[in-house]
């Protein structure tokens, strides 16, 4: 570990270059870009390829400068989320605990590797490894517990399949069983993740994902209580457009254009949804210009009947006319 007061070459070329995203299904694995954030912004914890030894450099970031950085051996980096669009994963709530993902191999390759650290002291905790496809999902705020998608292909080639999976980390087991919505009665998931939001808490996150019909869905994920909800919702072609957002200090979950253009929104915890009227409010736009017409017609009258009355009580004077003397 060294801590640095000047800029490093590499970390420049992180900041400045594009990132190197690696395709892994739902979950992504990025190196370099914004790498991922602490809460408050502080820290940026960035992974970087040292370029020669094929090793990996984990720097933190903050006011553009390296405070911190170590090597780590192979080939890591942040797990992002959305076609490696959206960063921002692998860092607990609480900012102690960082999981790094392996950079992926040949599809489907086994086994996969996991690397936890604790992000303060910027030092490996653990190196994980599973038998089978898995990547990254989520944390507990506490990181007690992470979340992993764990891949079922259908077919060769398939990467839409899969369930989660739950993984203490205090007794260092991948749990048993899956994390699934109990009210749906499928093997397995199947869809590609567009976007996620996670709640301010760090409790849930909310992800939504496009059925390989084209259906979308929010899969709501309690990563304290280890429960899942699935909400499907219209079919939308043009989900890369999305967002998400909380609202209402989390009990709204409002999916919404790009644009800031309203689409959908779910009651969380009822799962209820609602369209909010995404149109121009030319209702009350009307309303407004007719009313301002008819103060501007009240007062015009008002001012009309006020000018009558004066040119009434002083004519001449008004219209500037001098007065005539008749001498008889």
């Amino acid at each position: 570990m060294r801590r640095l007061s000047l800029f490093l070459v590499v970390a420049v070329g992180v900041l400045v270059l594009a990132p190197a995203a690696f395709a892994s299904g739902p979950s992504f694995v990025t190196q370099g870009g914004g790498g991922v954030a602490t809460h408050n912004g502080a820290f940026h914890y960035v992974t970087v390829s040292d370029g020669t030894t094929g090793a990996t450099l984990l720097e933190k970031v903050a006011g553009g400068r390296v405070d911190y950085w170590i090597r780590l051996k192979g080939s890591w980096g942040t797990p992002t989320i959305g076609n490696g669009s959206q960063t921002g994963q692998g860092l607990s709530r609480d900012g102690r605990t960082l999981v790094l993902a392996s950079i992926p191999g040949p599809p489907y390759a086994s086994p996969s590797r996991l690397l936890v650290l604790d992000a303060r002291r910027m030092k490996v905790i653990r190196k994980i490894t599973l038998r089978g496809y898995f990547s990254f999902d989520a944390l507990s705020p506490d990181a007690s517990r992470m979340y992993l998608i764990q891949f079922r292909p259908a077919s060769a080639g398939d990467s839409s399949h899969y369930i989660v999976r739950g993984y203490d980390l205090r007794a260092n087991r991948l749990l048993p069983g899956k994390i699934a919505d109990r009210s749906e009665d499928e093997k397995t998931m199947a869809g590609n993740a567009m976007t996620r939001v996670t709640s301010a808490d760090g409790r849930w996150v909310y992800t939504l994902y496009e059925k390989p019909n084209g259906a979308p869905f929010v899969h709501a994920l309690d990563t304290v209580r280890g429960a899942a909800y699935c909400i499907d919702l219209p079919k939308n072609r043009a989900l890369y457009n999305i967002v998400l957002s909380l609202r209402n200090g989390g009990r709204t979950l409002a999916a919404h254009w790009r644009s800031g253009r309203p689409w959908l929104r779910v009651a969380t915890g009822s799962w209820r949804i609602s369209s909010p009227s995404s149109g121009f409010p030319w209702a009350w736009l009307g309303a407004g210009v007719g009313g301002g017409l008819a103060l501007l017609s009240a007062g015009g009258l008002l001012l009309w009947r006020r000018r009558r009355e004066e040119l009434q009580q002083h004519p001449r004077q008004e219209l500037g006319l001098a007065e005539r003397h008749v001498v008889v």
